[in-house]
């Protein structure tokens, strides 16, 4: 585990809870300190690296996206052949970086959709994933053995696994994550400037608006800078939605189009949590099955079990 923030931190939890055999390495001294304190196994990153490569264990970067690319110049150097993933929440830069700077790394790219507004060691809990949805990528060249290791962590640790391409996940998280990320600051900033008394009547309309706007800023910046490719759009698309919201306020002083639909939105995510599910297997052994897949993951749907060469998964 190199980075033993919140989301590396509680997956090194998580996987020693349930009888793996783990050990970590970050560059913060006080991470450091704090997760040796509490009887883990913390070394330096290149000795995590060197250790890594000479069992073949899975090595999980757990680093923001501006730390991937100096990451990857130690994994070259110590563990270039590396089963490897990853748990930042931009997909398709870190794909780029290891095939720049780790080219013979067998690396699938993860994102446990799962956190808080909170960050360092003692922010983790080893319970964080549980019911969570954890991306597991599937590209045209995704060794599936490697796959299938990424996904039983997800599994263990009590997540279910979508699999989608890269491309697929910067773009979907580009709304449900990254978008809410910048309204939150939004609303946190024009709420702020309501002064003391705007503070005072704050309820829950406003803390829960705004609640990921205590994110660290510099990890904030990370993943949307990062995934401007697929933010911009989406983004456009928001402030079309306000722009007419705003037009229609001033001149019919009605707002039923954007509230109408804002609520038929609340209820999707509401219907796809109670919803019965089908199910489905892939056959990892044949031809078409990264194809199979992303079609699963596409529909929404996921896998919940490996069993051999088989994800058993459920899909709408």
């Amino acid at each position: 585990m190199i980075g033993l923030g919140l989301i590396g931190g509680s997956v090194l939890r998580a996987a020693s809870a349930v009888g793996r055999t783990v050990w970590g390495a970050t560059s913060s001294e006080g991470d450091a300190a704090a997760a040796r304190a509490d009887g883990y196994d913390v070394m330096e990153v290149p000795q995590a690296l060197r250790r890594a490569g000479d069992q073949d264990a899975l090595v999980v970067l757990a680093v923001p996206l501006p730390a991937i690319e100096p990451v990857l110049r130690e994994v070259a150097e110590s563990a270039p052949s590396a089963a490897l993933t990853d748990v930042t929440s931009v997909k398709g830069p870190v794909l780029d970086s290891v095939r720049r700077f780790v080219p013979s790394a067998r690396f699938v790219g993860g994102h446990p959709m799962a956190g808080t507004a909170e960050s360092g060691w003692r922010a983790g809990n080893a319970a964080l994933f549980g019911g969570s949805a954890w991306v597991a990528c599937v590209e045209e060249d995704t060794d599936l053995g490697i796959w299938a290791e990424v996904a039983q962590l997800a599994l263990d640790l009590g997540a279910h696994v979508v699999p989608i391409p890269a491309d697929s996940h910067d773009e979907t998280v580009a709304r449900i994550s990254h978008l809410p990320h910048l309204l939150a600051a939004v609303l946190a900033a024009v709420g702020a400037q309501g002064g003391p008394l705007a503070m005072s009547l704050a309820a829950g309309s406003y803390t829960d608006g705004t609640r990921v706007a205590g994110t660290r800023p510099e990890l904030v910046r990370a993943m949307t800078e990062g995934n401007r490719h697929a933010l911009l759009p989406v983004l456009d698309e928001a402030l079309g939605r306000l722009g007419a919201m705003r037009g229609s306020l001033a001149s019919t002083g009605g707002l039923a189009v954007t509230i109408n639909a804002g609520n038929e939105g609340a209820q999707a995510l509401a219907a796809t949590r109670d919803v019965h599910r089908a199910g489905v297997r892939v056959n990892l052994a044949a031809p078409n099955a990264r194809e199979g897949l992303c079609a699963l993951g596409e529909r929404g749907g996921r896998v919940t079990s490996l069993a051999g060469d088989t994800a058993i998964g459920e899909v709408n």
